[in-house]
């Protein structure tokens, strides 16, 4: 590429503050420094956790930044030290790195990383290092990936190299939202074939727990959400019942053990919210039931009775679904491929990085599932 080595201008989607809307600007993109890759973002998907750092997270040293987590593009050049990739690759950048060498990555156990902005700075959602200037001033990577911007600079740790036929348009949703929903149901939860489930939550990722329960073979999968319109899309991904919490005058765990014989398998809070996953634990069967917190928060305790656990429910959390991101991610584009996982149902609405504020007006409404942008032409 005529750009390698050298610094790149190109349009960016600059979150300057917290709670304002996002600036179209022209930003530098340095060229990638050792074991680093410069990718040319093609198309990037609008994530609650985006919304998250910018209206309620809102620290103040985690601006200005560049966000966006949800991308896919093609790699435009490498820096020194980088073998298993070169320009040309379709390539998916990860918000969790796994460098394979830590005691993290050697388990089994975890998809955690010791490398990278996810080991200690959750409060702040980047690293202090950055390869981005705007206006003279030091531009912060969103969750290390920044795919608001035509062009990133990824450490090759969290980059993950796809197959050179997948639609980065669809494929790039697997950067988050779907891996998110449909790991916790398999790989978290372990949901089992034959089991009841229920999901709090209907955007994109807690569509894509219903899929996975729904490919884990579970039986009766029980949707829950506050606005009865996402039901008809919950049931293209294998939800058989909805329950709208507004239509009872108790509470939905009860509705749900009412439902159930005393309640469900396993359950899946995909909204983020301390009162909601309350709700999800109680909503499981004593002795067995397992509850996973899936909804990025870390702003508020969460609560409940010692009895719930007492009593033999499992209350877990999943992040990235549990998924070692640069092993999993391939595997899950060419599950895509071969049509055992959905993606494009989840698409709802596409545009211009430019309208990335009408996007995340949409998903602040509910109105959408997931609003891919284009980024670059491919």
């Amino acid at each position: 590429m005529a750009t390698a080595g050298k610094v790149i201008k190109c349009q960016a989607a600059v979150a300057w503050e917290p709670n304002k809307p996002l600036v179209m600007e022209e930003i530098e993109v340095a060229p990638p420094q050792t074991h680093e890759i410069r990718i040319k973002v093609v198309a990037t998907g609008v994530c609650h956790t985006d919304l998250y750092h910018l209206f309620e997270g809102k620290h103040k040293d985690g601006f200005p930044c560049v966000m966006g987590h949800e991308g896919a593009g093609i790699v435009e050049s490498v820096g020194s030290g980088v073998t298993n990739f070169k320009p040309g690759d379709k390539v998916i950048p990860l918000f969790i790195s796994q460098c394979g060498q830590c005691r993290f990555c050697k388990n089994p156990k975890t998809n955690l990383c010791e490398k990278g902005w996810a080991s200690d700075r959750y409060d702040v959602m980047s690293e202090s290092d950055t390869r981005f200037t705007c206006k003279g001033k030091k531009i912060l990577q969103f969750m290390g990936t920044s795919t608001f911007s035509e062009y990133t600079v990824v450490n090759e740790i969290a980059v993950a190299k796809i197959h050179p036929s997948a639609p980065l348009n669809k494929v790039c949703l697997l950067g988050c939202g779907v891996a998110t929903g449909y790991g916790a149901a398999i790989n978290t939860a372990k949901v089992e074939p034959g089991s009841t489930c229920a999901v709090f939550g209907l955007g994109a990722v807690g569509l894509a727990a219903v899929m996975g329960c729904k490919n884990a073979g579970a039986k009766r999968i029980i949707a829950v959400d506050i606005n009865p319109a996402k039901y008809e899309k919950a049931k293209v991904f294998g939800a058989t019942e909805f329950v709208n919490p507004k239509d009872h005058n108790k509470p939905i765990s009860q509705v749900l053990s009412e439902m159930t014989s005393g309640g469900v398998d396993f359950s899946l809070e995909c909204v983020g919210n301390v009162a909601v996953m309350r709700s999800a634990l109680e909503s499981c069967v004593k002795g067995w039931g397992v509850s996973v917190l899936v909804g990025w928060t870390d702003m508020d305790d969460f609560a409940a009775r010692p009895i719930q656990l007492i009593a033999g429910r499992t209350w877990k959390g999943s992040l990235f679904g549990g998924f070692k991101s640069k092993d999993a991610v391939p595997k899950l584009v060419n599950e895509y491929l071969e049509k055992k996982v959905k993606l494009d149902e989840f698409v709802t609405h596409n545009m211009p990085l430019a309208q990335v504020n009408s996007a995340i007006d949409l998903m602040k409404t509910g109105d959408c599932i997931r609003s891919v942008l284009s980024v670059s032409p491919q």
